[in-house]
């Protein structure tokens, strides 16, 4: 399959128009059949980065995107906050395998209307397309109740080192856990070296580690941990 596809418009009017961002073909092939096979929903197009995407929306203006954390290039955090500004009328739905405890709130200050995670049972999966593209927010009743506790009753959050990091020093961190170089992260996130170094920096100092070799081994400790978890 294609990187970036744009499908036959249904003829049916009553079709909910879906788009798909994931770096897997395999993931894209099974959620544009899964949400093919209903009713009321149709994917009109995908793509696995973030410039594909953005274009795509763009031109076939779908009513929801189904965003992943992490792309062939660039960052779907990044991008949510890009359609927000290109496409504000196209609601954002976070289908990823990270952690939601970490990610599940990046993912709403960055613009999208709810979070689940791809282990989730199929029937969960569209009952979230579903949910979002009904203007409601969809989060699993775990994070809904501790983000409550800090948005509503004010309750302090006890953050790990890797929560307090910016979106872009995650970014950064994570790319590095995955085993690409200072040069690979910078390209895969379009910035310069040195903006992925001072990064770098920033996040050794966030998370104590005295130089580069601490930072890496923390890094793919960490990726190791998120993906066996």
């Amino acid at each position: 399959m294609a990187n970036s596809t744009i499908m036959p418009t249904t003829t049916s009017s009553q079709k909910r128009t879906v788009f798909l961002v994931d770096d897997h073909p395999l993931v894209r092939e099974w959620l544009s059949n899964l949400i093919n096979q209903q009713s009321d929903l149709a994917v009109c197009g995908e793509a696995a980065d973030k410039a594909h995407a953005i274009t795509l929306i763009a031109s076939t203006k779908p009513e929801i995107a189904v965003v992943d954390i992490s792309l062939e290039e660039g960052s779907g955090i990044e991008l949510i906050k890009d359609i927000k500004v290109t496409a504000p009328e196209v609601a954002i739905l976070v289908l990823s395998m990270h952690d939601e405890s970490l990610y599940a709130e990046r993912s709403l200050r960055a613009g999208a209307r709810g979070y689940v995670m791809k282990r989730e049972v199929t029937r969960n999966v569209l009952q979230a397309i579903r949910c979002v593209l009904d203007g409601k927010l969809y989060l699993s009743e775990k994070i809904a109740t501790a983000l409550a506790e800090k948005w509503v009753e004010g309750r302090p959050t006890v953050l790990s080192p890797v929560e307090r990091l910016s979106d872009r020093e995650l970014e950064v961190f994570q790319s590095l856990g995955c085993g690409y170089s200072t040069r690979q992260t910078a390209e895969r996130l379009n910035v310069s070296i040195k903006t992925v170094q001072a990064f770098c920096a920033r996040i050794k100092e966030k998370l104590n580690l005295a130089n580069a070799n601490e930072l890496l081994r923390e890094a793919v400790r960490w990726h190791d941990r998120e993906n066996v978890d």
